[in-house]
C-alpha cells in the first residue's frame, strides 16, 4: 500500500470517528429545536418546524440565573480549591525530597481507586449533622475541594522538568514557592489548562451530592435543576423529548464554550529549552 493510500485511509477513519462522537450532539441540538422530534435516532434530520418552545419552558419552570449563579459558585469554588492545593502537594511531591514521600503517593492511588459514591452517606452525615453545613454553598464545595486526579496530573508533569532548572534557582536564592511560581508553573501550562478542564466539567454535571446537601430550591446548582426538570416537569409536556434535548443543551453549552476557548492550549511545551547542551 502507497504512503498516499495509507494516509487517505487513516483520514478516512478519523472521519469516520468524528463524525460517530459529533452525532450525539448534533441530535441533541436538532432535536432540542424542533416542535416534534423523531425518537428514531436513524432520521438525520427530525420531522416538525422549528421552535424555541422547549428552552421557554425550562426558562418559565427553572430559575435560570439563579442556578447559574449556584453552579458559578460551586464550580469556582472547586476550581480553586483543586488547583491550589494539586499545584502545592503535586510539585511537593514531585521535586521534594522528604521521607514518606513513596507512601503518601501510595495513598494518593488509593484514594483514586475509592468511588466517591462509596463516601457520599458519611460525609453528608458529617457536614449536615456535625457541622451544620446543610443548605450552603461551602457543604457542597468542601467534599470536592481537593482532587487526587489533579495532583497526579501536576505530579507526572513536574516529575519531566530538568532537574538542572530547579537547581539553579536554588543556587540563584529562590524560595520553592517562587520556583513553582516563576520556573515551574509556565513550564506546565498544558496540565494547567487540562486540570481545569477537567475539574470544570466535574462540578459543573454533579448533581447527585449537591442535591442531598442542598434541600433548598434556591441553593441548588443547575444540574439538580435540570435533572428535576428532565424527571418531573419534561415528560408533562406536549414534547417531551424536545424538553429533555433542550434541558441537555443548556447544561452542556458552557463545558463546550470553555473546551473551544482553552483547546489550543493543549500543546506540548519543550520542558529542556532551559538547560544547556
Amino acid at each position: 500500500m502507497s504512503r498516499g493510500l495509507r494516509r487517505t485511509s487513516l483520514y478516512a477513519l478519523l472521519g469516520v470517528a468524528g463524525l460517530a462522537f459529533v452525532f450525539p450532539f448534533y441530535y441533541m441540538v436538532l432535536g432540542a429545536f424542533q416542535e416534534a422530534p423523531t425518537n428514531d435516532p436513524s432520521q438525520l434530520v427530525p420531522d416538525g418546524g422549528w421552535t424555541l418552545q422547549n428552552f421557554a419552558l425550562i426558562n418559565e419552570r427553572v430559575d435560570l440565573a439563579g442556578s447559574l449563579l449556584n453552579s458559578g459558585i460551586f464550580t469556582v469554588g472547586v476550581l480553586l480549591g483543586t488547583v491550589t492545593f494539586g499545584l502545592l502537594a503535586g510539585y511537593a511531591s514531585a521535586r521534594l525530597r522528604f521521607r514518606g514521600r513513596g507512601a503518601v503517593f501510595a495513598m494518593m492511588l488509593l484514594v483514586q481507586m475509592v468511588p466517591f459514591q462509596l463516601l457520599m452517606v458519611p460525609l453528608y452525615v458529617q457536614l449536615t449533622r456535625n457541622y451544620g453545613l446543610g443548605d450552603t454553598h461551602l457543604g457542597v464545595i468542601l467534599p470536592f475541594l481537593i482532587n487526587t486526579t489533579a495532583v497526579f496530573i501536576f505530579r507526572q508533569f513536574f516529575r519531566q522538568l530538568p532537574e538542572a532548572i530547579f537547581e539553579a534557582a536554588r543556587i540563584d536564592g529562590a524560595s520553592e514557592l517562587r520556583i513553582l511560581w516563576s520556573v515551574a508553573l509556565p513550564m506546565v501550562r498544558p496540565a494547567f489548562i487540562t486540570v481545569v478542564l477537567v475539574t470544570f466539567i466535574g462540578p459543573w454535571n454533579e448533581f447527585l451530592w449537591p442535591f442531598l446537601i442542598t434541600k433548598d430550591a434556591t441553593m441548588q446548582p443547575l444540574a439538580v435543576a435540570l435533572a428535576n426538570y428532565i424527571s418531573n416537569v419534561a415528560q408533562s409536556t406536549a414534547n417531551p423529548n424536545g424538553a429533555i434535548l433542550a434541558g441537555a443543551c443548556v447544561l452542556a453549552f458552557p463545558v463546550i464554550v470553555l473546551f473551544c476557548l482553552f483547546q489550543r492550549y493543549f500543546t506540548s511545551t519543550d520542558v529542556g529549552a532551559g538547560v544547556k547542551g
